[in-house]
Formats: structure tokens, sequence, C-alpha cells
């Protein structure tokens, strides 16, 4: 993530001692702040935690002329409620950049891969390779009815499914990618 550091140095030293009078504990308290800042952006599994900490803390600094004379209350948690919008528009954006990127490979890419599905399904008892492809045929909400269905036309409960699905997909993944490295493809499948 791209971080804006153009703070100036009466910025920061305003965010200071809006910390604390004492440029000792005003030190301390800004790096409990931005200790406190990065554990709550891991804490949302996020993977730039300190520069959105950073980023947090130099909002708040370039802000703090109205910040100072209008809060009332501790510092730590106004960072707090910066720190939750920071972290929205964090998301907003990756989400936007995960939607427009174009497909990964094209059919002619997938060929083989799609080839070594094909025979490794063939392998597969019929009663798996129908439940495979039954659980992964559906999509949304029509995909949520069909698993309710397949659950209790098979009497086990939507965990159970799951667990049998996986061990099935886990079984074609292996058997795929071995047919690739026979083939001489060796790119990974998921």
């Amino acid at each position: 993530m791209k971080t804006d550091l153009n703070l100036t140095k009466e910025q920061f030293q305003q965010l200071l001692t809006w910390l604390d009078e004492d440029p000792e504990q005003a030190a301390l308290k800004y790096e409990q702040i931005r200790r406190k800042l990065i554990l709550i952006f891991l804490g949302r599994h996020c993977h730039e935690a300190e520069d959105l900490a950073d980023n947090t803390i130099n909002v708040v600094a370039r802000r703090i002329c109205e910040v100072k004379n209008t809060y009332v209350g501790d510092p730590a948690r106004y960072f707090s409620g910066v720190a939750k919008r920071i972290f929205s528009e964090h998301m907003r954006k990756t989400s936007k950049r995960r939607r427009a990127q174009p497909p990964i490979a094209s059919r002619s890419e997938l060929e083989p891969q799609l080839q070594c599905l094909d025979e490794c399904l063939e392998k597969l008892d019929p009663d798996s390779r129908e439940l495979i492809m039954e659980y992964y045929r559906e999509q949304k909400q029509a995909k949520i009815l069909s698993h309710k269905a397949m659950g209790e036309s098979l009497q086990i409960n939507a965990g159970a499914l799951r667990a049998r699905t996986h061990r099935i997909r886990g079984r074609l993944q292996k058997c795929v990618m071995e047919c690739l490295q026979r083939t001489g493809e060796s790119n990974d499948i998921n």
C-alpha cells in the first residue's frame, strides 16, 4: 500500500504535544497507539497493518489543528475511530482492484488442466463423481439450496457434506497434479 508520509515537522510535533505535554510521555503514548493500531489491523487479517497504522497516524496529524481544539477524551480512541475509516476505505479499494482484474488464463491455457480433470473425474467411483459435480454445479442462493437438498438426500448434515466433498476434491487435485506432471505441465491447481 502506498502511504503518504508528507507530514511537516510542525504537524508531528503538535501531534506529540496533543498526546502529552511531557516529550518522553508523548513518545511513549505515540508508540503505544501505533502498536495498538497495528494490532487492530492485524486482527482484521490485514497484511498491510503497519502501513495502515502509519496512514492513520498521518491522517490524525494532518488534522491536528482542528482535533486538538474540539476532541475531548482519550486520543487513542480518536485514532481507533480514524483507523476504522481507513480500514473501510482500504477494503473498498482492494475489492475494486480484485473485481477489475482480467481472467488469469484463457481457455487454451487451461486445456491441459481441463483434460487432466476430465481424466481424473472418470477415475472416481460413480457416486463420488456425481456428488462432486452436483456440489459445484450451482452458484449463490441456488448453491445453498442445492447443498441443503444434497445433505437431506444423503441424510447427513452440512458439515459432513463439506467434509466428504473436501476429501473428493483433495483426491481430484492430487490426481490432476500427477497427470500434469506426466504431461509436462506444472501449473498449480487450487
